[in-house]
């Protein structure tokens, strides 16, 4: 009896307390930012709000630097969600389609830049901007976005196409359809899943880049979301908590429902088992 108690206790309880003990220190700070967004005398602890008010996120939203930045930020996050998408998928086709001599060395090296650090990069990039005349200018920092997020895009697209049947593409061929149509129309809508996962992972990856921005912009009102959350944060340790957790709060709801929205498709899954059948 005194083995199996402790087998429990080391095979069941420890692990799954361990667990819950992680989780809640995940959950402390979401619960902070979540009941400090409508306490109107927020402070670093967590409590209780004599007063809920709406106040907090009426400010935020009010505030047409607020208002500006959360635009820039969703043109840059979905215009690279967008270039992204479509790039990659253009890529991934001819390595998982078509038989080249140094597929694998392109895809291992592809796998390599994916590890390599954005910070080791900032400093040719930024000198490579103001030569190029991009500094300061948002289309550039989609630009450098989207080719930063490409080479770990094209491994998921890649993969993710070698799961689709070619059969299913065959039959589009035999029908008459060309190279592009056969993608439009066969593989894209079987991809879907595969689409959004990696739109989910681009779009939450840019929305919340704060450095690249920051470094690659100069001019103030051209800041996204991200570089404005530092506007909470006073010269002299001055925090302004609760607009800083409304803030937070509305800046996590497009990935949010970027999410939700996806589900459906996600959802799905991605087995092909049986898709050229019948």
């Amino acid at each position: 009896m005194n083995m199996k108690w402790r087998k429990r206790i080391f095979g069941k309880a420890l692990p799954y307390g361990i667990l819950s003990l992680i989780g809640i220190c995940f959950f402390l700070p979401l619960l902070w930012v979540i009941v400090a967004s409508f306490d109107s005398n927020a402070s670093q602890a967590l409590q209780v709000p004599k007063n809920i008010t709406l106040d907090n996120y009426i400010n935020v939203l009010k505030n047409e630097v607020n208002q500006r930045s959360f635009i820039i930020g969703l043109l840059i996050s979905v215009l690279q969600t967008v270039f992204v998408v479509i790039v990659a998928g253009l890529c991934a086709y001819p390595l998982s389609r078509y038989q080249m001599k140094q597929k694998k060395l392109f895809m291992y090296s592809i796998l390599f830049m994916t590890s390599l650090p954005i910070t080791a990069l900032m400093v040719p990039v930024y000198q490579l901007f103001i030569t190029i005349n991009l500094y300061d200018n948002i289309f550039g920092v989609i630009l450098f976005l989207t080719a930063s997020a490409l080479p770990y895009a094209i491994w998921m697209m890649k993969n993710f196409m070698d799961s689709v049947p070619l059969e299913l593409e065959e039959a589009a061929w035999v029908d008459g359809a060309s190279v592009f149509a056969a993608i439009r129309k066969v593989i894209t809508p079987v991809m879907l899943p595969g689409i959004f996962t990696v739109a989910i992972y681009t779009f939450s990856g840019s929305w919340g880049n704060f450095f690249v921005p920051y470094i690659l912009i100069s001019s103030a009102e051209k800041y996204p979301a991200s570089v404005m959350l530092y506007q909470f944060f006073g010269n002299h340790g001055m925090i302004a908590y609760g607009p800083l957790a409304a803030y937070s709060v509305l800046y996590a709801a497009p990935s949010i429902l970027l999410y939700i929205i996806s589900q459906k498709y996600m959802s799905k899954g991605f087995s092909m088992q049986g898709a050229a059948k019948g």
